[in-house]
């Protein structure tokens, strides 16, 4: 019962972190970022929050630097918007989960379009052989 609960809490902090990304901080530092998933702890004590950043590894350092300047003041409104009589502590974690699975479409891509082709013009015409 309680993982259902932690499940609820991190779905909803994770939309309420969003928006106050997105509205409320007024730190020049956050870039173009998006909350991609939020962990809490069964005790609700702590949450990992994922942030994935667009840009270069300045930016994603920018940002997360803003983020964990505003980490006071995000967990007041979360604590507020959300009336939770305990609020985790919130960690932020850049996600570069995104990135990654980028990559693997790339190399995958890159594998389909060898597959496609012959490699070397002997096997071409061992293929048009047989």
């Amino acid at each position: 019962m309680p993982r259902i609960r932690t499940q609820r809490i991190a779905e909803q902090m994770k939309k309420e972190i969003a928006d106050i990304i997105r509205n409320d901080v007024k730190d020049p530092g956050v870039g173009f970022s998006t909350v991609t998933r939020v962990e809490v702890a069964n005790d609700l004590q702590h949450a990992k929050v994922f942030i994935s950043v667009f840009g270069s590894e300045e930016e994603k350092g920018r940002t997360m630097g803003a983020l964990d300047r505003a980490v006071g003041f995000i967990r007041g409104e979360v604590s507020r918007r959300l009336r939770m009589r305990v609020t985790p502590e919130m960690a932020f974690r850049l996600d570069e989960s995104g990135e990654y699975s980028a990559h693997i479409e790339s190399v995958l891509k890159g594998l389909g379009q060898q597959s496609a082709r012959p490699a070397s013009p002997a096997q071409a015409q061992q293929q048009s052989e047989e």
